[in-house]
């Protein structure tokens, strides 16, 4: 851990089973990390799944973090809260259904490229159903090499997501 903390965002994603239910208790999984404190949710949005499949559709939103966590430590808390809500990562399924992901999609404003972890998250310029729920909490931030995440979701089509109350 560092001495200070860093704004961190983490998008989330699910749909098996009682997906605003699994975010909840991720959320307060998050909270409970070490040195890190959820300081603003998104609101939840529904989408079609990737990929075309004929799975059911998604629940999406995004995660303010403030965190003393290396990126790294960051991301291994990340997969063990995925385990725990019964994730299991199959490199063969990509756009498999699944109970919870999380992605860090944007770590202060650092780029990092290590093995299995890159931030920005590779796709998050052209996902809407990341940049909508992101845009709700951060509409300012600014995803490095790409520009203000306002602006990155007006050049997406976000026509398929459906903002939940």
């Amino acid at each position: 851990m560092t001495d200070a903390s860093i704004r961190a965002y983490v998008a989330l994603g699910g749909n098996l089973g009682a997906v605003a239910d699994t975010f909840a208790a991720a959320l307060a999984e998050l909270d409970a990390l070490p040195g890190t404190r959820v300081a603003a949710r998104s609101p939840l949005y529904r989408n079609p799944p990737m990929g075309g499949g004929r799975e059911p559709e998604y629940l999406n939103a995004v995660a303010a973090l403030d965190t003393r966590l290396q990126a790294i430590d960051l991301l291994q808390a990340l997969l063990a809260i995925e385990r725990r809500h019964g994730r299991t990562r199959d490199p063969a399924a990509r756009w498999a259904p699944r109970t919870l992901d999380l992605d860090l999609v944007l770590y202060g404003e650092q780029v990092i490229d290590l093995p299995g972890l890159h931030v920005p998250h590779p796709g998050l310029h052209e996902r809407a159903f990341v940049l909508a729920p992101l845009a709700r909490i951060a509409p300012v931030a600014v995803v490095p090499g790409r520009g203000p995440v306002r602006a990155l979701l007006a050049a997406v089509d976000s026509s398929t997501l459906v903002a939940l109350p």
